[in-house]
C-alpha cells in the first residue's frame, strides 16, 4: 500500500505505540489524525506530526464510546476526505490474578480494549468500503498467546477478531494487520488514570503507575508496524532483540497442544460405532 499522501487515524496517539505509529506514518508522508482521551497529550504529537511537513489533527475521544468514535469518523471525513488507514491503538492494563479483580475491572478492560475496536470498525470500515478500501492496524499484545489475565483475555479476543476480519475485508479492498508488541516503554501502567468512576473503585498497581522507560522504543515499533501496513501482513510482532527465546517456545508448546488435542478430538457417531 501506497502511503505518502494518504490520511491516517491513530487512537491512543498521545503517548507510547500511539504516538510512535503517528510519527512513522507521518515520516512516510501521512497525514495523521491523533485521537487519544487525553487532549493535550494529543495537541503535543500534532505538533511533531507537523514538523514532517504533514497536515494533523487532534481530536478527543474516548473509544469506549461508539458515539465519540463515530464523530472521529465524522470529523476525519469533513477534514481530510478518507481514512486511508486507521489504527485501532488504543489500550489500558490491568495487572494481577483474575480471582483479585472485580467485575468493573472486566468491563473497563474489554470497553476500551475490545470494543474500542469494535466501535473503530463500525465507524469507518463502511466509509472505507466506498472510498474504495484502505488498511486497519489493530494493537494486541504478546499476550494474546496465553496468560495475561483480563488484559491477556482481551488482546485474544482481538487477535481472533483481526484473524476473521482479515478474512472477510480482503475482497473490499481492505487489509487488516494484527499488531503484537511486547515489552515497549509506555505508559501504559498508568492507565488508570483514565480509568472513569462509573467502573468501581481502581484495581492495585503492583508494578506502580510509572513510564517504562526500559522497553523498546515505540517509533521503533511504529516503523515495523508502517513495513507491515505496507507490504499487508496479517501478523505483526515487535519486541526487543532476544524476546523470541521467551515468546516462541510458548506459542510453539501452545499450538502443539492444541493441534494434538484436534487430532485426538474425533468421535465417532452411534452408527459408525455400531458398524464396527
Amino acid at each position: 500500500m501506497e502511503l505518502s499522501g494518504r490520511t491516517a487515524v491513530v487512537t491512543g496517539a498521545g503517548s507510547g505505540i500511539g504516538r510512535g505509529l503517528a510519527l512513522a506514518l507521518a515520516e512516510a508522508g501521512m497525514n495523521v489524525v491523533v485521537s487519544d482521551i487525553e487532549p493535550e497529550a494529543a495537541a503535543a504529537v500534532v505538533k511533531e506530526v507537523e514538523e514532517h511537513g504533514r497536515r494533523a489533527l487532534a481530536v478527543q475521544t474516548d473509544v469506549s464510546s461508539f458515539a465519540d468514535v463515530e464523530r472521529l469518523a465524522d470529523v476525519t471525513y469533513q477534514e481530510f476526505g478518507s481514512a486511508d488507514v486507521l489504527c485501532n491503538n488504543a489500550g489500558v492494563l490491568l495487572m494481577g490474578p483474575i480471582t483479585d479483580m472485580i467485575v468493573e475491572d472486566w468491563r473497563w478492560v474489554f470497553d476500551v480494549n475490545l470494543m474500542g475496536v469494535v466501535h473503530g470498525i463500525h465507524a469507518f470500515v463502511p466509509r472505507m468500503t466506498r472510498q474504495g478500501g484502505g488498511h486497519i492496524l489493530n494493537t494486541s499484545s504478546v499476550a494474546a498467546l496465553g496468560g495475561g489475565g483480563i488484559y491477556g483475555a482481551s488482546k485474544s479476543a482481538l487477535l481472533a477478531l483481526s484473524e476473521t476480519l482479515h478474512e472477510e475485508l480482503g475482497p473490499a479492498g481492505i487489509g487488516v494487520s494484527v499488531l503484537c508488541p511486547g515489552n515497549i516503554s509506555s505508559r501504559i501502567l498508568g492507565a488508570q488514570r483514565n480509568r472513569p468512576t462509573s467502573y468501581g473503585r481502581k484495581a492495585a498497581e503492583p508494578f506502580g503507575t510509572d513510564i517504562t522507560d526500559f522497553g523498546l522504543d515505540p517509533l521503533l515499533v511504529g516503523r515495523r508496524a508502517r513495513a507491515a501496513i505496507e507490504a499487508g501482513e496479517l501478523y505483526v510482532f515487535a519486541f526487543p532483540t532476544g524476546w523470541e527465546e521467551h515468546v516462541a517456545p510458548r506459542a510453539r508448546e501452545r499450538y502443539n497442544a492444541i493441534l494434538a488435542a484436534i487430532d485426538a478430538g474425533g468421535i465417532a457417531s452411534e452408527g459408525e460405532q455400531g458398524g464396527r
